[in-house]
C-alpha cells in the first residue's frame, strides 16, 4: 500500500538519478495522468493511499520516461495556446515559443475583419491552425503535411475543437497540392535543423518525427521552397509568417526581401529569441 506522496517521491528519485531534466515536474504529469487528476490534487490528497493498478501503469510510465520517451508522448497530449492537443510520435510537440508565432498570425486575420483564408504548411497535430481557427471565428484553413499520419491527428484534433467545419486537410509537399488557391495568409513553422545538428538534439526530441525536423544542410531548406512559392498562393498584400530557429532569422528576412515581400519584420519570443519572422506580398 503506497501513498500519493511516496510514490512520487520514489518516481522522482528514479527520474534523477538518469539525469531527466524536470524530474518532480515529468512524475507529477504522467501521475496525474494515470489517475485523471489535476496536479494540485496531488498535494492536496498526498497521502490518499493508491490502487496497486495505479502504481503499476504509473511505474510503467516512469519506466518508459526512462528510455527518453517525451512526457506529451505518454500522456497523449500537449498543452498549447490553452488547449490540450492530442499528440503521437507521428507529430512535432507543440512549443510554448510557437504561440508566438499563431498569436501574429490571428492579430493579422482578425485586423482583416470579414471572412479570411490562411494556410498552414506541415501543419503536423493542426495546433497552429486549430488555435488561429477558435482565436478567429471568421477563418477558414487549409492544413497541410506530407504526412498522411500527422493528418491524423490533426483531424481527430479538429473534431475536439468543433472547428473542423473549417479546415480542409491536404497531403501533400507543400504548395503541391494547393494549386489554383488563394489565401490571405500563410503560416509555417517548418523543420529548421542543420542535418548536421541532428545527432547532438536532446534525445527527447530525436524520438520526434525527422520529417519534421530536418532542414537541410544550413536548415533553411524548407524556408527557401516556402518564401520562393508563397507568393503566387497569396492575396495582393497577403501575409508569410513562419517561425524560425536560433540565429536564423535574419538569413529568412533577407530571403523574403528577395522575393520583393515589404514590411518584413522580426519578432523576439518571452526568451528575447528573435522567433518569428513575417512579411507581406
Amino acid at each position: 500500500m503506497k501513498k500519493v506522496f511516496d510514490v512520487l517521491t520514489a518516481a522522482t528519485e528514479r527520474l534523477t538519478s538518469k539525469k531527466i531534466e524536470n524530474a518532480r515536474l515529468d512524475a507529477e504529469i504522467l501521475l496525474a495522468h494515470v489517475l485523471g487528476w489535476r496536479r494540485l490534487t496531488l498535494y492536496v490528497d498526498a497521502d490518499k493511499i493508491l490502487p496497486l493498478e495505479s502504481v503499476l501503469r504509473f511505474n510503467e510510465l516512469i519506466n518508459r520516461r526512462l528510455e527518453k520517451i517525451p512526457v506529451a508522448y505518454l500522456t497523449g497530449a500537449k498543452d498549447f495556446m490553452g488547449l490540450a492537443f492530442a499528440v503521437n510520435e507521428n507529430v512535432l510537440i507543440p512549443r510554448p515559443e510557437t504561440e508566438i508565432l499563431t498569436e501574429v498570425v490571428g492579430e493579422y486575420l482578425r485586423g482583416l475583419g470579414g471572412e479570411v483564408t490562411f494556410a498552414d504548411l506541415g501543419a503536423g497535430s493542426g495546433a497552429i491552425c486549430i488555435s488561429i481557427l477558435k482565436f478567429v471565428k471568421s477563418a477558414r484553413a487549409a492544413a497541410v503535411d506530407i504526412s498522411a499520419e500527422a493528418l491524423e491527428v490533426a483531424k481527430f484534433n479538429a473534431q475536439k475543437f468543433h472547428v473542423d467545419d473549417r479546415i480542409e486537410f491536404f497531403c501533400g509537399d507543400l504548395f503541391a497540392s494547393l494549386e489554383g488557391k488563394i489565401f490571405n495568409a500563410i503560416v509555417s513553422n517548418p523543420p529548421y535543423i542543420p542535418t548536421s545538428e541532428l545527432e547532438t538534439l536532446q534525445s527527447e526530441v530525436k524520438r520526434e518525427p525527422r520529417l519534421a525536423l530536418d532542414g537541410g544542410a544550413d536548415g533553411l531548406n524548407f524556408y527557401r521552397r516556402i518564401i520562393s512559392g508563397a507568393p503566387k498562393f497569396l492575396v495582393d498584400g497577403g501575409l508569410l509568417a513562419v517561425e524560425v530557429g536560433i540565429n536564423q532569422a535574419a538569413a529568412v528576412k533577407t530571403l523574403m526581401e528577395r522575393e520583393n515581400f515589404i514590411d518584413v519584420e522580426i519578432f523576439k519570443d518571452l526568451a528575447e529569441i528573435e522567433r518569428v519572422v513575417i512579411g507581406r506580398i
